[in-house]
């Protein structure tokens, strides 16, 4: 069953839990062609860090993020994003009981109201990155 609950401003306010695959200060590389190449995650919206001494924030697939471009085009580097991970390499479960795991991590650059700044994202797009986000799901070609 699905935790309920939470204060969400954007996308589904519940979802099912995902294995955290993307944690602070990950580098990761971007999905889209929104000019930024490579970012570093310094925030993840919607966790609560200070339950728990010490714990350090992570992001699942779906899952928004804060992020500073490193690698890109001159006038995106050192700018703050918010992202959504569409891709990660830790194997996470399905509801259905399958196992699922992609080659590298990824994000999709967005506002903050979680429309994509690209036109078109590379490669393979998670499903639960697609029913939380909508406006993602029209952007992917490769939906798994």
């Amino acid at each position: 069953m699905a935790k309920r609950g939470g204060r969400r401003t954007v996308g589904v306010p519940y979802r099912f839990h995902v294995t955290p695959g993307i944690f602070m200060n990950s580098l990761v590389p971007v999905a889209d062609n929104s000019g930024a190449k490579l970012v570093r995650v310094i925030g993840v919206v919607g966790h609560y860090s200070k339950t728990v001494h010490r714990r350090i924030p992570g992001a699942g697939v779906g899952d928004m993020v804060v992020v500073v471009v490193r690698e890109g085009k001159p006038e995106l580097r050192k700018q703050i994003f918010r992202a959504i991970v569409v891709r990660q390499r830790r194997p996470y479960r399905r509801p259905d009981g399958t196992w699922v795991a992609f080659e590298d991590n990824a994000v999709v650059i967005v506002t903050p109201e979680g429309d994509p700044k690209g036109s078109e994202i590379h490669g393979p797009v998670a499903m639960e990155a697609t029913l939380r986000w909508p406006t993602i799901a029209n952007l992917a070609s490769i939906v798994v």
